[in-house]
C-alpha cells in the first residue's frame, strides 16, 4: 500500500483536503485495479478447472481483493462530507457500497465459502440408484435440464427435478454461515443487511428502490397472468386434470426448465394452430454442424455490423466456448474481463440451438460493455447498474428477427406477417415467464439477508413467494432440511438477481430507443437494428459511460428518459396480451357449457 493510502487509512484527526481525497482515490484504483485482475484469473482457473486446489486458489486471491476494498471502503469514509468534484464524490460513494470484515480470519471464511458453495453447484449430480440402493448412472445438471426440455413424462419430469433439488441442502449450512459472514460484513459499513446494501447500489435509497421494483411488476403483471392462464389450459390437456389444477398454483416441473423460469421448452405445446412459423432455427443450425466458434461469430458480426470492433484475437484463444471431455467445469454462461485492456472472455457450454444462438449474442453483449469502458478509470468500470449490463445483450437478441435471420444467411425467407403472434409467444416464453421469478428470487433473499425468513424456513418462504408471484408449488411435499433455494446458481454463488428483472424492462425501452434511432416505424416486435449504424453509435455512446454518472443519466443518454417503463415491454407484446385474452375467453367460455 502506498503511503498515501496508509495516511487516509490511518483517519489523522486534521481535517482531510481535496487533494487527500484525490490522491487517496488514485492509489486506491491502482491497487484494486491490479488485485481485481488477479482475482478475475484466480476464479477464471477455479470455474474451469473445478478441484480442491483450484478452489482454494480462487479463495485466496477473492480474499486478498476483499481485504483490499474494506481497506480501501473504510479509508474513503475520512472523505466524507468533505466538497468534492461530482467525479470524485461519486467514487467515494461507490467504494462504501462493500462488505468490509474487521477480523481477517471472517474475511478468509467468507471467501473460502463462497469458493465452496461455487464449487459444489458445478460439481452436484443426481444418481439414479438401482433396486439394490445402490448408485446407477449420474446426470449432471445440464443432462437433467435435457430430460426437463424435451420429455412429456410426467413422472419422469418430476424424478428429474426432485433429484436435482436434493443436491443443495448438502451446501444449506454453509449457506447459513455465509449469509451471517456478509451480514457483518455490510454493517461494518453502516447497512442494516447485506440486502439493504444491494438496494442502496441503484442511486437511491433501499426502500424506494424495493419499491421501484413493485411499481414495476404491477405495470407488467396482467401481461404474466395472461400467459400463466393461457399455459395452464395446455398444460391442463397435455397432462390432465389430475396433475395439472384449473385454479391455484400449477406444479413447477411441467414448464421445461428446472427452475422454472423460462418456458421456452413448452412452446410445441403451447404454439397457436395458425399464426405460428414453422421455422426452427435449432434444426437449421443443427442441419449445418454450426459449432461453437461458428456460433460466436454470428453474434460478433452483429455488433460489428453496428460498427463495433472485432473481438480481440486473444479472446478466441482464452474463451472456454464448449464444454470439456476430462473435467468439471461450471456451464453456466458468463462473460469476463480479466484485465483493463482487451483480455475479455466467455465461459460457455455452447450447443448448436436457438436458445444458445441468443444467450452468446446476449454474452457478447457484457464483453462489449467491457470494451467500450475499459478506458473509464478502474470504479467507473461497471454497468450503470447491473441490470444495464444485463440488458445490453437481450436489447441486440431482440434483434433477432426474421429480417436478420434472413441477411445472416440463416433463413431463405420471412415468414408471414401473421406469424407474428407465434414468435411473440415464443418471445414470452423467456422474456415474461422470467419476470415473476426474477422478482422474487432477491425478493426471498433480503428477508433471509434480514433475518425475516430463518434457515428452517428457507423453503416455506420460498414456496409462499413462488406460489404468490409465479402462480407455482413444489411437485411434491418440502422436505426437513431442505434448500430448494439454493438448487438455483445465482443462489449458491451469491450473484444478486434483480439485476435481470430490471434487465427485462430495461432491453425493451433500449430496443424502443434504438428502433428510432434507425428512423424505425412499424411494430416494435418486428424492428431489428442489425446493420445499422446509426443507432450503433447511439448505443456505444450509453456503453462508453460505464458507471461513470448516475444510472438515469445514462438511460436519458440511450432513450431520452430517466425512468425505468415496463410500457416498451407492454408496446412490444401487445398483439399477443390481446390474442392470449382471446384464447383465455374460450376456455373460459368452454368450461361453463
Amino acid at each position: 500500500m502506498t503511503a498515501a493510502s496508509v495516511t487516509a487509512l490511518a483517519a489523522p484527526a486534521k481535517k482531510p483536503t481535496v487533494a487527500e481525497a484525490e490522491r487517496f482515490l488514485a492509489d486506491t484504483e491502482e491497487r484494486l485495479n491490479k488485485l481485481n485482475n488477479e482475482q478475475a484469473r484466480g476464479a477464471w482457473v477455479g470455474s474451469n478447472f473445478i478441484t480442491d486446489d483450484t478452489e482454494a486458489i480462487a479463495s485466496y486471491f477473492a480474499e486478498r481483493y476483499l481485504t483490499a476494498s474494506g481497506e480501501a471502503a473504510i479509508g474513503a469514509r475520512r472523505f466524507n462530507g468533505l466538497k468534492l468534484p461530482a467525479e470524485a464524490a461519486r467514487k467515494l460513494m461507490l467504494l462504501q457500497q462493500t462488505l468490509v470484515f474487521a477480523d481477517p480470519k471472517e474475511r478468509e471464511q467468507y471467501a473460502q465459502l463462497q469458493a465452496a458453495m461455487n464449487g459444489a453447484y458445478g460439481k452436484a449430480k443426481y444418481c439414479v440408484k438401482k433396486d439394490d440402493g445402490t448408485a446407477d448412472a449420474c446426470m449432471a445438471l445440464g443432462e437433467m435440464e435435457k430430460v426437463l426440455a424435451n420429455s412429456r413424462e410426467e413422472p419422469k419430469l418430476k424424478e428429474m427435478w426432485l433429484g436435482w433439488h436434493a443436491q443443495s441442502p448438502s451446501y444449506k449450512n454453509k449457506y447459513t454461515e455465509y449469509i451471517a459472514l456478509s451480514n457483518k460484513g455490510a454493517k461494518q459499513m453502516g447497512f442494516a443487511d447485506t440486502g439493504a446494501m444491494w438496494r442502496a447500489q441503484y442511486d437511491m435509497p433501499p426502500e424506494a428502490f424495493a419499491a421501484e421494483m413493485e411499481r414495476l411488476w404491477q405495470q407488467v403483471k396482467p401481461l404474466y397472468e395472461s400467459l400463466h392462464t393461457y399455459t395452464r389450459h395446455k398444460l391442463r390437456e397435455t397432462y390432465g386434470p389430475d396433475v395439472v389444477p384449473l385454479t391455484g398454483p400449477i406444479p413447477s416441473h411441467l414448464f421445461g426448465n428446472m427452475w422454472s423460469q423460462s418456458w421456452d421448452n413448452l412452446y410445441p405445446i403451447l404454439k397457436p394452430k395458425t399464426g405460428a412459423s414453422a421455422y426452427d432455427l435449432t434444426k437449421v443450425l443443427e442441419d449445418r454442424k454450426t459449432d461453437a466458434t461458428q456460433m460466436t461469430r454470428y453474434a460478433e458480426r452483429f455488433y460489428t455490423s453496428l460498427g463495433m470492433q472485432k473481438l480481440p484475437a486473444t479472446f478466441w484463444e482464452r474463451s472456454l466456448l464448449t464444454k470439456p471431455r476430462d473435467r468439471d467445469v461450471v456451464c453456466h454462461a458468463s462473460a469476463w474481463p480479466l484485465n483493463e485492456q482487451d483480455d475479455v472472455r466467455i465461459k460457455m457450454c455452447i450447443t448448436p440451438t436457438a436458445e444458445d444462438f441468443t444467450v452468446i449474442h446476449h454474452e457478447l453483449g457484457h464483453v462489449y460493455y467491457f470494451l467500450a469502458y475499459n478506458k473509464q478509470p478502474f470504479l467507473f468500470r461497471n454497468g450503470a447498474n447491473d441490470g444495464f449490463h444485463e440488458a445490453i445483450g437481450d436489447t441486440v437478441a431482440l434483434s433477432i428477427t426474421p429480417d436478420y435471420l434472413k441477411k445472416a444467411g440463416l433463413m431463405e425467407q420471412a415468414p408471414e406477417a401473421d406469424a407474428d403472434v407465434g414468435d411473440l409467444l415464443k418471445r414470452a416464453l423467456s422474456k415474461v415467464a422470467i419476470l415473476p421469478f426474477a422478482y422474487s428470487v432477491d425478493k426471498w433473499r433480503w428477508d433471509v439477508y434480514a433475518g425475516k425468513t430463518k434457515p428452517d424456513d428457507y423453503d416455506k418462504t420460498w414456496w409462499q413467494l413462488r406460489e404468490q408471484y409465479m402462480g407455482m408449488k413444489r411437485p411434491a411435499a418440502m422436505v426437513a432440511g431442505g434448500f430448494d433455494a439454493g438448487a438455483k446458481y445465482h443462489v449458491a454463488a451469491d450473484v444478486p438477481y434483480a439485476r435481470y428483472f430490471l434487465a427485462d424492462m430495461l432491453q425493451f425501452q433500449f430496443h424502443r430507443a434504438l428502433c428510432r434511432e434507425a428512423g424505425y416505424t412499424g411494430p416494435l416486435n418486428r424492428c431489428s437494428v442489425y446493420d445499422n449504424a446509426k443507432a450503433g453509435a447511439k448505443l456505444q455512446q450509453m456503453l462508453a459511460m460505464g458507471a461513470s454518472k448516475p444510472w438515469p443519466e445514462a438511460l436519458k443518454a440511450i432513450s431520452g428518459e430517466d425512468k425505468i417503463d415496463g410500457g416498451a415491454l407492454l408496446e412490444y407484446f401487445a398483439p399477443l396480451k390481446t390474442w392470449l385474452d382471446q384464447q383465455n375467453a374460450a376456455f373460459a367460455a368452454a368450461q361453463k357449457q
